[in-house]
């Protein structure tokens, strides 16, 4: 699912410098590769290969436009066993979200071709806004100022296009990339997040071409519960906050902090009158902010302790390893979130309470901790949506041998989501929930040394690699 606001300003922060892209011309179908026009902007991308496949706008009604789709290959080092293609989340992030972790993917999936689609709507596929949304534009692929009002005017201006760009149409977009691309030996297809629900969108329309195995990292919750989805990210983001407060509490050094118990501390410190001048207008949401990565959620107790007596040092430390995670990522063109797409699929498909209002949002993140700014961005407004189609919370008929990674502490899905979707895919094939003890969301990410030995198991296991 989409991460959390905060993150996004980060990442965009970091990614967004402008590069020059690989262009139409790095390929002329999926199947065509040639080098790509941008494998010397940066080293992680030397190498690597490049193409384009054009596609219907509305795969139900194909003469209906097109879009472009790029995807990008990292080939095997040495002999080619097989591809992992690699989906992203966001919904709005592009395949550059993978490129600073080829390195750990390759030592998850050794002698593999990594295949990177950007899906429809991100990266250096068809964006919802081509012109604003253009990598090489004065704000990158990120949207500033008048571009802001143009986007969404050109979007409701021509609302069939708009709503073309649904998850359906996308996951048909990943079926038929993985049927125009050759593939000698085995092939897995791994998604993150939105991606876990691509993915399976994409195996409820028929398990895609050839296809040995799926591993899903930070499953999203089933579609159509109504009590996991993106309106009440706030409620599952303050649960995992006060999971790992209690945690703490059973810890020597947190006790000695927080006697009276590390949640009544940190309520305490919410009702100081001072409180928006030591943390910013919402601190629920800097200090849910801090649950995203196992650095700075382990700052917590301290950047409490801190407020307690009205010093912010910690937090401004624990703020500033936010960025510095950000800033160590490389810039790729198409890198940063499309902001147009997160909104259209979020409060399309992802939003149990489409009638949500201001006041419910304001009054629900009174009693919690730690909140997200996610509700508030699904109230109505902005640009056209769409109703989800026959495949909404369809799950697949049949799915190969499918490996699941999920934190413990995910402040994106609640461990309990993701064990509730397990169970409900089991009818369909054979799948594993492996727990990341304590790891919060995106496993690739936030805990390789974890990922790396599993997926690799996984792989080789089933491959029948001694």
């Amino acid at each position: 699912m989409v991460l959390n606001s905060r993150i996004f300003a980060l990442f965009s922060l970091a990614l967004l410098l402008p590069m020059a892209p690989c262009s139409a011309d790095s390929g002329k179908r999926a199947g065509d590769f040639t080098s790509c026009a941008d494998e010397a902007v940066h080293p992680s991308l030397s190498g690597t290969d490049c193409a384009i496949i054009t596609a219907p706008l509305d795969h139900a009604e194909p003469g209906n436009g097109t879009v472009e789709l790029f995807i990008r290959k990292f080939p095997a080092l040495g002999n080619t066993k097989g591809q992992l293609w690699l989906v992203a989340g966001g919904p709005g992030e592009s395949g550059a979200s993978f490129y600073p972790f080829i390195e750990t993917l390759r030592a998850a999936a050794p002698g593999y071709d990594l295949i990177v689609p950007d899906h429809r709507g991100t990266g250096f596929s068809t964006r919802l806004c081509p012109a604003e949304e253009s990598p090489t534009g004065h704000g990158g692929s990120a949207l500033v100022g008048q571009e802001w009002g143009t986007c969404f005017g050109a979007l409701n201006a021509e609302p069939e296009r708009t709503r073309s760009f649904t998850i359906t149409n996308a996951a048909h977009d990943l079926r038929l990339l993985m049927s125009q691309v050759d593939v000698q030996g085995r092939r897995y297809l791994y998604g993150v997040s939105y991606g876990t629900q691509l993915v399976l969108r994409a195996a409820a329309l028929g398990s895609p071409k050839s296809l040995n195995g799926i591993i899903l990292d930070s499953l999203i919750p089933l579609e159509g519960n109504s009590q996991l989805d993106l309106s009440h990210r706030s409620a599952v983001t303050d649960s995992v906050g006060r999971q790992f407060l209690r945690e703490c509490d059973q810890t020597p050094e947190c006790r000695i902090y927080f006697p009276g118990g590390a949640e009544a501390a940190l309520r305490s410190v919410l009702e100081r009158q001072d409180i928006r001048e030591l943390l910013g207008p919402r601190p629920k949401f800097q200090l849910a902010a801090l649950l995203d990565f196992p650095e700075t959620r382990a700052l917590l107790p301290n950047v409490i302790a801190g407020l307690q007596a009205g010093d912010p040092a910690w937090f401004e430390y624990a703020l500033g390893r936010l960025v510095s995670t950000a800033s160590g990522l490389a810039p790729y063109a198409q890198s940063g979130s499309s902001i147009p797409l997160v909104n259209l699929i979020s409060r399309s498909e992802n939003n149990a309470r489409p009638e949500l209002t201001a006041e419910v949002v304001d009054r629900e993140e009174q009693a919690y901790l730690f909140a997200s700014p996610l509700p508030a961005l699904l109230l109505a407004g902005g640009i056209p949506t769409y109703e989800p189609d026959a495949n909404f919370a369809v799950p697949p008929k049949t799915i190969p041998p499918t490996l699941v990674l999920h934190g413990t502490l995910d402040p994106k899905t609640l461990f309990i989501g993701a064990q509730k979707h397990v169970d409900a895919l089991e009818a369909a094939g054979e799948i594993s929930l492996i727990p990341i003890q304590k790891a919060p969301h995106f496993i690739l990410f936030v805990a390789p040394d974890a990922f790396t030995p599993i997926v690799r198991e996984f792989i080789e296991r089933d491959s029948g690699t001694p």
